[in-house]
């Protein structure tokens, strides 16, 4: 018999643009530009960013009124629409709940895997809180249990355990670097491109 198949895609830079990149944009904050595209270890990243939130007095309000001018990334609509009518699609992200919301509005609520922030009264983010850890690998382990035909698709470092436990996994516009450490993940640069290695790998 033919297994299902399910689609797990990352959030940020595969639908929508870089979440902390917007906001260093938005608040002249260069630092907040880093993410786990460069950085590997999520909760050295995580621990940063919340210090520098700290030290500029950025509340939660702050980060989620650039979150609200933010749509996804052109085509991305088009290309969730096309996914979800032929496979079972998740979305698994390392961003949090707080910060989603209107993004996943846009997308027409997929089904999303991701984490929580603490908040305090005064809207300071005091804390964040993973799911679980190394999330996104665990999620693609309990789907192929299911007896699913597992595919995945990131651009970041914290993509690839997925990319790597899936039956199928390819990197969707990622940095340079990224396909030069680990070559065993074909690269895509366009919804196109990777709608044909999808069906590809799903025949």
């Amino acid at each position: 018999m033919h297994k299902p198949v399910a689609v797990c895609l990352d959030l940020e830079g595969v639908l929508v643009p870089e979440i902390w990149i917007n906001v260093a944009a938005t608040t002249g904050i260069d630092d907040l530009k880093i993410t786990t595209r460069e950085m590997p270890d999520y909760d050295k990243l995580m621990r940063q960013r919340l210090d520098i939130l700290d030290q500029h007095a950025l509340k939660i309000g702050d980060i989620q009124a650039v979150i609200e001018k933010m749509g996804p990334l052109q085509g991305a609509t088009d290309f969730l629409a096309w996914l979800r009518e032929r496979y079972q699609v998740i979305i698994l992200s390392d961003t949090f709940y707080q910060f989603a919301q209107p993004l996943m509005r846009q997308l027409g609520f997929p089904t999303l895997l991701c984490n929580e922030l603490e908040v305090g009264g005064n809207g300071r983010i005091v804390n964040y809180h993973m799911r679980m850890q190394d999330p996104k690998r665990h999620a693609v382990v309990a789907i192929k249990s299911l007896n699913f035909f597992t595919m995945a698709a990131g651009d970041s470092y914290n993509d690839t355990a997925m990319l790597g436990e899936a039956d199928a996994g390819f990197f969707f516009r990622p940095p340079d670097h990224l396909p030069k450490e680990f070559p065993r993940f074909p690269v895509t640069q366009n919804y196109g491109e990777l709608q044909e290695r999808l069906v590809q790998a799903a025949m």
